[in-house]
């Protein structure tokens, strides 16, 4: 849990100076962007867990 308040406390921080800056925020502006990073996640934790599953011995 503390790495997940981290991770939105840095993300906070990040968009805050980017709107300070007057650059655009570093982050897909829609849901369908988001449920994309999502999915990058969830695959890379899905072959880890085959490869540990039906691989190792």
């Amino acid at each position: 849990m503390g790495e997940v308040l981290l991770s939105i406390f840095a993300g906070f921080i990040v968009g805050m100076l980017f709107s300070a800056i007057k650059l655009p925020i570093p982050a897909p502006p829609v849901l369908s962007g988001v449920m994309g990073i999502v999915g990058v996640y969830l695959g890379g934790i899905s072959y880890q867990w085959i490869v540990e599953r039906f691989f190792t011995g």
